[in-house]
């Protein structure tokens, strides 16, 4: 939890959640919009006034162009005035920055949770899916939506875009390795055809197809993406979709869904009392009986030192005991 009470929000139209009254500050003109979105994407970055003209109107600024941006600075200013407690934009001798504080993005959590994802995969499948479903559940919609076609928002958006593909290609590979192929495949058909040239989702698409038992279609998806490939792009499949249209036509054992590790039998309880007793009674009743067993295990320690005494007396001097 930040110490400012407010919340940058850029997966989506770009936003403040000012978490201490629950409201939303939301620009609504596209160059305050544009303005906020480079400030978030550069916070805590001095942003020379040159730069952020031309990711306000790019290579044809209008005439008094300074005095323009210095308005809707003053402007956004006073949209965020007060939001999570705090004054965010700061003017310098060069240009203005945004002051974070201990502010969050929801970029910020995105980026966590998908790592955390990815780190828990090969252990935890099913615990990875539900680490890249929150990271994907913070998305509103096109990365910094709405705020125009300047350089520093457009750079960040593509990049915000590429990993959320990057993250819902982790997700169904988390499906795939917990056994929801059923489930996998027709999504994997949709996204396939919204992103024709990614070749990951045509690989993950082929191995849930042949696991449902259909191994024409997922010889059929191979010559989709090909052509997809060459038309979209100019290149043939990479070595890792031809290694798997290759395994699939001559069903490589390695594509089986691998065997979930066993489930060891919990071990049996330990001699001795029950851990957290609920109430003083209990504690009680506890300690005496394992009184009475240690009593009884002294008696039993008794009687083989005896036994062992008495059948080593019997024995010669310099002789040896029978082994065992």
């Amino acid at each position: 939890m930040d110490d400012t009470g407010a919340d940058f929000r850029v997966l989506g139209p770009v936003e403040v959640l000012d978490r201490r009254s629950g409201t939303y500050v939301v620009p609504s003109g596209a160059k305050q919009r544009a303005l906020l979105g480079a400030f978030v994407v550069r916070a805590g970055q001095v942003l020379p006034a040159d730069r952020l003209i031309h990711e306000l109107w790019g290579d044809r600024p209008p005439v008094g162009a300074a005095n323009a941006l210095h308005a809707h600075v003053a402007r956004l200013r006073r949209l965020l005035d007060g939001a999570g407690g705090r004054e965010w934009i700061a003017t310098r001798s060069m240009g203005y920055l945004l002051r974070p504080g201990g502010a969050g993005t929801d970029a910020q959590r995105f980026h966590r949770l998908s790592a955390e994802g990815r780190a828990a995969l090969g252990a935890d499948p099913v615990h990875a899916a539900r680490l890249l479903t929150g990271a994907l559940a913070l998305w509103r919609g096109p990365a910094l939506e709405g705020s125009g076609q300047g350089p520093l928002c457009t750079a960040e958006a593509d990049r915000l875009e590429e990993l959320r593909l990057t993250t819902l290609e982790t997700l169904y590979d988390a499906h795939l390795r917990s056994g929801r192929h059923a489930e996998a495949a027709p999504e994997l058909e949709r996204l396939t055809a919204g992103h024709p040239t990614r070749e990951r989702l045509y690989d993950l698409q082929m191995l849930a197809l042949y696991r449902c038992g259909r191994q024409t279609e997922a010889l059929g998806v191979y010559e989709r993406a090909r052509r997809n490939l060459r038309d979209g792009l100019g290149v043939e499949p990479g070595p890792a979709l031809r290694v798997r249209m290759e395994a699939i036509l001559h069903h490589a054992p390695a594509l089986a869904l691998a065997a979930p590790p066993p489930v060891l039998p919990a071990p049996p309880p330990a001699a001795g009392p029950d851990p957290g007793p609920s109430s003083v009674d209990e504690l009680g009743r506890a300690i005496a009986d394992l009184g009475e067993r240690i009593e009884a295990l002294g008696r039993e320690q008794q009687a083989l030192i005896l036994r062992f005494n008495h059948l080593t007396a019997a024995v010669p001097d310099g002789s040896r005991l029978p082994q065992a």
